[in-house]
């Protein structure tokens, strides 16, 4: 999954960069309003986490501008040292998925940013079972009959984007932005994108069938249900 850190503390960002890079997450860094505005334009975002206090402008517009654009998901954490009850209503009601206020736990990011998505994709607990492989998103890993499978991180980041999108059609280029970021930065001719749903699969099929993650030609890359 891949994060927009919005932030004009380079000291926090980093600290936050570096901490969900550990996690497996792809992290981008903008420190002004105008930097993030371009970025979002061209990308989409699992997750945007936003300064309100930023140089040139207040985070709360960029965020009106995001809501503004059809057919974004990208979820919000409002992160600032504005402490406000007017702040964070005003955050909210404009399309803000959580507010933190700083300073934070990193820890408490995190455990936020599970439990957003499991909102989102409406599930229960940080574990989703697909036909018998169970993803543990807060671990990382994938087992089938407990038996861990050896995934990269790149495989098991496919494999759980299409998790939760599963009975979707997601185009190859969806998948390279959220699996490996800029996507203007990624050759289109390249197939590296087949050759790691190939390696997926081999490692799944040593388990169980696979035939329910199909590619589409074309197109792109569905888990059926």
């Amino acid at each position: 999954m891949n994060v927009l850190i919005v932030e004009d503390e380079k000291g926090l960002a980093l600290e936050i960069d570096e901490f969900l890079s550990k996690e497996g997450y792809l992290t981008e860094h903008a420190r002004k309003k105008a930097s993030a505005g371009e970025k979002i334009f061209v990308n989409t975002y699992d997750f945007i986490l936003l300064d309100l206090g930023l140089p040139d402008g207040n985070g709360l517009d960029l965020l009106k501008e995001l809501k503004e654009m059809p057919g974004r998901e990208d979820a919000v954490i409002i992160l600032t040292a504005r402490d406000a009850v007017e702040d964070r209503v005003e955050g909210l009601e404009h399309g803000a998925d959580d507010y933190l206020p700083k300073p934070f736990a990193l820890s408490e990011l995190l455990a936020r940013m599970h439990a957003i998505t499991r909102r989102k994709h409406n599930l229960k607990k940080n574990q989703i079972n697909i036909h018998g492989f169970v993803l543990d998103i807060e671990n990382r890993t994938v087992c089938y009959d407990n038996n861990r499978i050896s995934l990269t991180n790149k495989e098991f980041e496919i494999l759980y984007y299409l998790t939760l999108n599963k009975n979707r059609v997601i185009p190859r280029t969806t998948l390279t932005e959220h699996v490996w970021g800029d996507i203007l930065e990624i050759n289109s001719d390249s197939n590296f994108v087949n050759v790691h749903i190939k390696n997926l699969r081999k490692k799944l099929a040593q388990y169980a069938e696979v035939d329910w993650l199909e590619t589409v030609r074309s197109i792109g890359y569905r888990i059926n249900l």
